[in-house]
């Protein structure tokens, strides 16, 4: 079997930490390679100051998630901390250039998947890659599963898109 190389969005919201350990659970595998990705967004002013306190913030957060990761044995990290817009672009480039099997991100309503799909004049992207966007649970649909199977205690959407135009 091939490692694959996993990248997973780390952003500063829960359902993020659940998109991570969806993966944990349910794509990894031994030898597999989960790459943290966190894309501090550009600023205006450009001041070194700023630029090292987002770029010091990103990789503070990428180590919790990494944390996360520890706890699973035998699991390989790699920390990517990298500035860019919030239109997706660095995040497409940078899968592109890992050359992921697949990139998982919390679905939420900042998404950058959101403004990609939905914006009218957005650039192509091919990520070449499949995209599992985890949507947190809402607290009565996970309740509703737990009654119906104990072994269940989350329910997750699944978004696979082959291409993104």
């Amino acid at each position: 079997m091939d490692a694959r190389k996993i990248v997973v969005v780390v952003e500063d919201v829960e359902v993020a930490r659940t998109a991570l350990q969806w993966a944990l659970n349910n794509i990894l595998r031994y030898g597999d390679l989960i790459t943290l990705l966190h894309v501090y967004p550009s600023t205006p002013s450009k001041s070194k100051k700023n630029l090292r306190l987002l770029r010091l913030k990103g990789f503070q957060l990428a180590l919790s998630f990494r944390e996360i990761c520890n706890s699973f044995l035998n699991t390989k990290t790699e920390i990517v901390v990298t500035e860019g817009d919030r239109d997706g672009r660095r995040i497409a480039a940078m899968v592109s250039e890992i050359g992921a099997f697949a990139l998982v991100l919390g679905l939420h309503d900042g998404s950058f998947l959101y403004r990609l799909v939905m914006a009218p004049n957005s650039v192509a992207f091919n990520l070449n890659c499949k995209v599992l966007a985890i949507k947190q649970p809402t607290p009565l649909t996970a309740r509703t599963i737990s009654l119906q199977d104990s072994s269940i205690k989350m329910d997750f959407s699944q978004i696979e898109i082959d291409t993104l135009r």
